[in-house]
């Protein structure tokens, strides 16, 4: 019998996961828990027009992470190159006076991101581990994002 963590398609079942991080830009420490959670939102609605799903989503002051379902026909370094190219763009759209504080630059991503597939471990394992992350987002519960 097949696992319900399949996903049927039209000519392919699959179940691809992956693991994603992005750091900052000189690694500087300017996440804080508003702009994690606008970044939440910003990757739900971004991967939800690529056919995606945001699994799992948390960060620290200088790094996020990402676990992300995604379909086989999807460019896995187009998808990550838009993510970063979106949430840079709208982050310092919406956060430009905090985002100048730290650098002057367009970019708020280093230009590199780590990715990894989910096959060594399970689902359940890397939430677990992505949720465990030091966030600015803990120590304010009233700034938690309501796709907790």
């Amino acid at each position: 019998m097949m696992s319900s963590n399949y996903t049927k398609g039209f000519r392919s079942v699959h179940s691809l996961t992956v693991h994603v991080i992005f750091v900052t830009k000189y690694r500087r420490r300017l996440l804080n828990a508003k702009i994690l959670n606008r970044l939440d939102e910003i990757f739900r609605e971004t991967l939800n027009k690529w056919g995606c799903e945001l699994v799992e989503f948390e960060g620290e002051t200088d790094h996020v992470h990402l676990l992300i379902k995604f379909h086989p026909a999807v460019e896995l370094s187009k998808l990550i190159a838009n993510l970063k190219t979106v949430s840079s763009r709208l982050i310092r759209r919406d956060y430009l006076e905090h985002i100048q504080r730290y650098h002057h630059k367009a970019a708020l991503w280093t230009g590199s991101y780590f990715v990894a597939s989910s096959g060594g471990v399970t689902v359940e394992q890397l939430k677990a581990y992505v949720q465990d992350q030091n966030s600015p987002r803990a120590d304010n519960p009233d700034l938690n994002s309501p796709h907790r």
